[in-house]
């Protein structure tokens, strides 16, 4: 690994600090495969630029239609 790519790998503490978020959502984004990391020193270390550009997913609301129940049958 080149010396900058060693210097762009930080630890997901400080990851997450970064993102104003736990050390326990950056674990979870690096265990679903949103986030690389590197095992160095006996620590999983992540990239700093992956971090800072991490654009969450956004679900979006299913829109109810109006008068329909919850299993889509008509209203009697």
């Amino acid at each position: 690994m080149a010396k900058s790519d060693e210097d762009e790998l930080i630890t997901q503490t400080d990851a997450a600090k970064l993102r104003a978020t736990s050390s326990q959502a950056i674990n979870e984004l690096v265990r679903r495969g949103r986030l690389r990391s590197v095992e160095r020193y006996g620590r999983q270390l992540v990239y700093r630029s992956e971090v800072l550009a991490f654009e969450p997913k956004t679900h979006k609301a299913r829109a109810v239609k109006a008068g329909a129940s919850k299993k889509g049958k008509a209203k009697k």
